[in-house]
Parts: C-alpha cells; sequence; structure tokens
C-alpha cells in the first residue's frame, strides 16, 4: 500500500480539491490518505467527518495541538500503514495518473532496497512546470544536487521506514524545521531516484504560506533553520551556495539572541 500524507492547518477550503484529486485517481490500486489536522480551527474535523464513506481511499483523520508541519508529518509516519509514503501539500492536489505511475515506478525498483527515495516534477494548476525544464527520463542525485538544477519545489516519496528512521528535529517554541534537511540526511542512508519530465502534483503558492513567509519564518525559528544551515555548510563546496548557508546561519544567531 502507499499512504498519502497531508498535514494541514486551517486549510478547509482547499482540502476538497485535493481530496477530490485522489477520489479521480485512475487506478484501483489501493492507498490510504492521512490528514494530520496541526491544530486547525476553520471545522477540518467537521469536514472529514462529512466525507462519502463509500468513495476513494481509506482515510484517517489524526488530530494534534499546533506544533508545525513537520511534527505533524512525523505523526502521520508513525501511523502509516503503506511501504512508501507520499507528502502532499493541503492547498494542493495530485493528477489523475499519479498513485499509478507511482506504483508502476515502485515495481520496476522491486527488490533494490538502496532507493529510499522517487521523486517527481511539480506543476502549476494549469499545466505549467514548476521550475527548470529537464528533458531526462529519471537519474539519481542528491537532494542538493537536485535543488540547484531544478531551480523549483519537488513531489518527493519514501520509504516509510527511512522516515521512520530520519525523523524531523522537533525543537521546544518553534515550528519549523526545512525539509531538506532530513531529505539530504536520507540520501545520506540510500539513493533518491528523479524523474526529471515526470510531474504527478499540481501545486499552488498562496499569500500566507512558506514561500511567501520567509524572512518571518526565518526570524521566528532560527534553531530550526539554524540546524538546517549549519548541516549545508557542512554538504556544500565553498562558493556562492555556501557563502549563502554561512549568511544565513549568522542570522539564525542574531534571531537567537533577540529571543
Amino acid at each position: 500500500m502507499i499512504t498519502v500524507i497531508t498535514p494541514t492547518y486551517n486549510r478547509c477550503h482547499t482540502l476538497p480539491r485535493l481530496w477530490e484529486s485522489l477520489c479521480n485517481q485512475s487506478t484501483q490500486y489501493p492507498f490510504e490518505w492521512i490528514l494530520v489536522d496541526d491544530g486547525s480551527t476553520d471545522g477540518t474535523k467537521s469536514w472529514f467527518e462529512a466525507l462519502d464513506t463509500q468513495r476513494c481511499c481509506t482515510r484517517r483523520y489524526v488530530y494534534q495541538a499546533n506544533q508545525g508541519k513537520h511534527v505533524a508529518l512525523n505523526t502521520a509516519v508513525s501511523k502509516a500503514n503503506g511501504l512508501w509514503c507520499l507528502i502532499v501539500d493541503s492547498d494542493d492536489a495530485l493528477t489523475a495518473d499519479a498513485i499509478s505511475r507511482l506504483k508502476s515506478d515502485i515495481d520496476a525498483i522491486g527488490c533494490h532496497e538502496s532507493i529510499v527515495g522517487i521523486c517527481y516534477r511539480r506543476q502549476e494548476f494549469d499545466g505549467g512546470l514548476i521550475g527548470r525544464v529537464v528533458k531526462r527520463q529519471s537519474t539519481e542525485m542528491t537532494p542538493n544536487d537536485a535543488a540547484e538544477l531544478f531551480k523549483g519545489d519537488l513531489a518527493y516519496v519514501f520509504r516509510t521506514s527511512v522516515l521512520l528512521a530520519h525523523p524531523f528535529p522537533v525543537i521546544t517554541s518553534e515550528k519549523f524545521v526545512p525539509e531538506l534537511l532530513v531529505w539530504n540526511r536520507i540520501a545520506d542512508f540510500g539513493r533518491i531516484r528523479y524523474f526529471p519530465d515526470t510531474a504527478i502534483y499540481f501545486c499552488q503558492y498562496l499569500s500566507d504560506g512558506y514561500s511567501a513567509s520567509f524572512k518571518r519564518m526565518l526570524r521566528q525559528n532560527p534553531r530550526g533553520f539554524g540546524l538546517f544551515y549549519f548541516d549545508q555548510i557542512k554538504r556544500l563546496s565553498i562558493g556562492l551556495a555556501w557563502l549563502k548557508a554561512v549568511v544565513r546561519l549568522a542570522q539564525c544567531w542574531f534571531y537567537r539572541l533577540q529571543q
């Protein structure tokens, strides 16, 4: 089974679009959906409980006090029944062939336990690819290299066992840790296969989302970001990206002194 994981916080107005995309999958292959409600106050639970039980996939609702997306991901992974986990944000959706494509690629991997992750592209709801166009069927690289190559958010799928072995750090009083920190740690453990010309994920950037509020997030979560940039300094070769990580780490230290 494949587990689709969605952390959510006050996104009841966008969840129906995601739900419809799950119900419209072009395969009968079984999958489950775990929705982790990170302390929403907008009626998310009532909406979930009113869903038609005869439609779509097995689904579960999990509530937690507001702790941040990264903690919600830890919670969801700990409850997943699938051998692989696909993370889909609550304001996004899947293409109709997402699960069938993922099933096919997992079957192709077979017994290659060294492959711990699969990654696809994201696209706008109008069809435009997120980031740089790369004409290649498949390749393997690190998440850092992928971020540099594609210049846009990606759709990662990981073995559940690997996510359990590499949980997100939980920092008291902070609610965000960059996902790339954990994706890089997972890549230290095994290989990630990328499909540069295949999109399985529709993406929308909201005005109150992470991408639009980076400076505020950095100021509010200096320890979480500090872990990430310190890790980046150790991974990157000396150059512009390395220098940027040094500057960001200095910002994190400065914001910690202000707390």
